[in-house]
């Protein structure tokens, strides 16, 4: 394709080289990134996902040898081929990733005869050969070799052996293992050798394919249908480090605010003022804590957005405000799409303005969802993101705590939208094939960005769609799940897979959205979300009501619970929260994250870390009252019952309806809080700590919980250690903020 290297040349720390048919550069961002790039559409980088420069000084040489170039920084080694092959080694000299340089040899290749002979028979069918693509890439796949990442493909947390596709998708079948795309495209896995690891960002937002070894298990590939081959190889010594490094260049997860992470009850169906009157009531008097209540589609005017129907919710700025008094914010749902109609401000201003995406022949391009007739803002235009940022005043003016951004793939109901309608980037036009996949990314940057400029709060938002980078601006959930027990067990992989590809503050609906859940569903699916960073029941109209009291006294029991157990979390959180700001480390943690050279954690999909101290191994099959844990290398005491358990063992272990296994790692100090029903419920908490046995450290986080003073320097930050003795020591490593009342230790024996 490239043929011979005929010369290159270097300016800063871009090299471009000239082959026969085309000029290529490589450039070294920081000693372990290195961006490939192939122009073939455009001359520059069209990214999303990276804002600013990322290039960061970085010494590296650059050498000719017999038959190639060799590029290498402090960790890195790059050596260069005719055809633009490219080889990736550490420092120590060990491979890391090869181009691949044999014959595409699927494994399985159906005739075309055949396919037109079974389509005949009404049958969908996908091809199982070879996967060509205009832009791609194929990666040599060595035995051993697993991959993680991808957003919230559906299936397992090893995604070897398996094809996935990015193309945002409102799919409203029940997700199985089988589904290539769902509502969200991060182009960012990391693979994990025998002997080695790296990660690759393919920042390509038109429809892109990966095949991880299904086609052969001698390589694997990624491509699209067009634009650059514009990716980052991202090096590092584990796998903290190349999320560490991949966060850097796409951005991490802010702060949010403490009342994020208590609980959310939401429904599609709630429809009144009266209903969530009475919901808060009934929270609050069953004396479950809460957070937040989440406004479905129910509260618009005929589904137009930035209206309240008037009808059901005579005085929604009165409603919110007697809502927060019982410490309850409202999240309120927003949808793209704007309802066509005649002197609706929405739809008049973004027509005079231009503001909405067109045909190609230059009139405004007009789909269905739920307003019926409807148009769609235009993200991709600066202007329009502030125009769209300005008029959430709708809501902060109201009390209105969050936005929860939904149907931003875009979905539409009339049919897909054609690939030739015309969106904006930035300042050049584009189609919808190239801005698909980022609409909702824009969105969600339009949210963030305006509710920042209306409140002196962090904003809180939700997004269903989203791209690599989305994480700057918006927690996300894994969209329309079913009450199934298979997707309970889906949401471990599921939402591990999330916080490897940055996307860090994100949950499942608990106990499914569609379809009607169980009580013994319901129960397992709290035990499990608790642990969840966005932490919300929600469920669909048209099926049973999924508040815990309808199911009984003890499935209430039990909700309550795990409800009051995250609760007390908080403060731990909190503290994953701030740690993922400053390294991109996730919440919810694979096992392999940390214990990465233990080949028992490569496959396991049953359980998770929250954070580094909890190991967390929900139940997730129907009737069991006993599972069995795997618990990696040292101690792990049981957080309900104080047994210590050897590390790299497997054990059985009892879980009745109410029991959650959980283990604590040896030397833990784990901060907790006092039981509230919201959060400031108690406007000066003490702060609990929670010594298990072992020497350890700790670093604690504390600040108002709300705005960005913390970034001045308002915030304490402590560090606990325990000595050899099991004494605890306590020092402050900042002070910026008041302290607590008082800090209450007890000792875990």
């Amino acid at each position: 394709m490239f043929g011979a290297l005929l010369n290159y040349e270097q300016k800063g720390q871009t090299i471009t080289l000239h082959y026969e048919k085309q000029s290529v550069q490589i450039q070294v961002l920081t000693n372990r990134v290195i961006n490939v790039f192939v122009p073939l559409k455009a001359s520059e980088h069209r990214s999303k996902a990276i804002e600013g420069n990322k290039e960061l000084p970085a010494a590296f040489t650059l050498n000719k040898a017999d038959d190639h170039l060799i590029l290498a920084t402090d960790s890195l080694i790059c050596r260069i081929y005719d055809d633009f092959m490219i080889d990736f080694y550490d420092k120590e000299g060990t491979l890391l990733c090869a181009d691949y340089r044999g014959q595409r040899i699927p494994r399985f290749e159906l005739s075309e005869s055949f396919i037109a002979f079974i389509k005949q028979e009404g049958h969908d069918v996908n091809d199982t050969g070879s996967r060509n693509h205009p832009v791609q890439c194929i990666k040599q796949l060595d035995a051993g070799d697993c991959i993680y990442g991808l957003g919230d493909k559906t299936g397992v947390l090893n995604k070897r052996c398996y094809e996935y596709e990015n193309w945002n998708s409102d799919i409203p079948d029940p997700h199985e293992d089988c589904f290539k795309s769902l509502y969200k495209s991060i182009p960012f896995f990391i693979t994990l050798k025998e002997k080695g690891i790296y990660g690759i960002f393919y920042d390509n937002t038109f429809k892109s394919y990966f095949n991880f070894g299904k086609e052969n298990d001698q390589y694997y590939s990624f491509g699209s249908d067009d634009g650059n081959l514009d990716y980052y190889f991202i090096g590092g010594d584990s796998m903290p480090e190349i999320l560490a490094n991949y966060t850097y260049l796409t951005g991490r997860m802010p702060l949010p605010q403490k009342w994020a992470l208590g609980y959310h009850q939401s429904r599609w169906g709630y429809d009144s003022e009266k209903t969530f009157r009475e919901l808060a009531a009934k929270l609050r008097e069953l004396r479950i804590p809460c957070d937040a209540l989440h406004f479905d589609i129910d509260y618009m005017e005929r589904y137009k957005v930035f209206t309240w129907n008037r009808e059901r919710f005579t005085d929604p700025k009165a409603m919110i405000s007697d809502l927060k008094k019982q410490g309850i914010k409202a999240v309120t749902i927003i949808d793209p799409g704007v309802k066509v109609e005649k002197d609706y401000p929405m739809y008049e201003e973004g027509i005079e303005n231009g503001f909405f995406a067109k045909s190609p022949d230059g009139s405004v391009y007009v789909n269905k969802v739920w307003p019926g007739d409807a148009v769609y803002p235009d993200f991709g235009s600066p202007a329009v993101r502030k125009w769209w940022g300005s008029r959430l005043q709708f809501y902060t003016d109201l009390g209105v705590g969050g936005v929860w951004n939904d149907m931003n793939e875009p979905a539409s109901f009339n049919g897909p939208l054609p690939d030739d309608i015309v969106f904006t980037d930035e300042n050049r036009p584009a189609t919808h094939a190239e801005m698909h996949n980022v609409y909702g990314h824009n969105m969600a940057k339009a949210t963030y960005e305006g509710w920042k400029s209306l409140t002196d709060k962090r904003p809180f938002v939700i997004t269903r769609a989203c791209y690599g980078g989305s994480q700057k601006y918006a927690t996300a959930w894994t969209g329309d799940n079913q009450s199934l027990w298979s997707h309970l067990r889906m949401a471990i992989p599921q939402q591990c897979n999330l916080g490897l590809s940055g996307m860090a503050f994100i949950g499942t609906d608990i106990g499914g959205f569609g379809a009607d859940t169980t009580p013994e569903l319901l129960v397992r699916w709290v035990e499990l979300g608790c642990f969840s960073p966005l932490f919300r029941n929600h469920c669909a109209l048209g099926g049973m009501n999924q508040e815990p009291w309808q199911f009984g006294e003890e499935t209430l029991a039990i909700y309550r619970k795990y409800v009051n157990l995250r609760y007390t979390l908080l403060p731990y959180f909190y503290d994953l929260c701030r740690e993922c700001e400053q390294t991109g480390l996730p919440i919810i943690r694979p096992l392999v994250l940390h214990y990465e050279h233990d080949n028992h954690v490569r496959n396991l999909n049953d359980e998770f870390l929250a954070g580094e101290h909890l190991l967390v191994a929900p139940v997730v099959e129907q009737g069991a009252r006993k599972r069995m844990v795997y618990l990696p290398e040292g101690v792990w005491y049981d957080y309900w019952t104080h047994t210590a358990y050897e590390g790299q063992q497997y054990y059985v272990i009892d879980a009745p309806l109410d029991v959650c296994p959980i283990f604590v790692k040896a030397g833990t100090i784990l901060p907790k809080a006092p039981a509230q029903m919201y959060v400031g419920e108690i406007e000066d908490p003490e702060l609990l700590l929670e010594v298990y046995p072992g020497e350890g450290s700790y670093v604690h986080y504390h600040d108002n919980g709300e705005d960005f003073a913390y970034r001045d320097g308002a915030y304490h930050e402590y560090l606990f250690k325990t000595n050899g003795k099991g004494e605890l020591e306590i020092t402050k490593l900042h002070e910026g903020y008041k302290d607590y009342p008082k800090i209450v230790t007890s000792y875990i024996s």
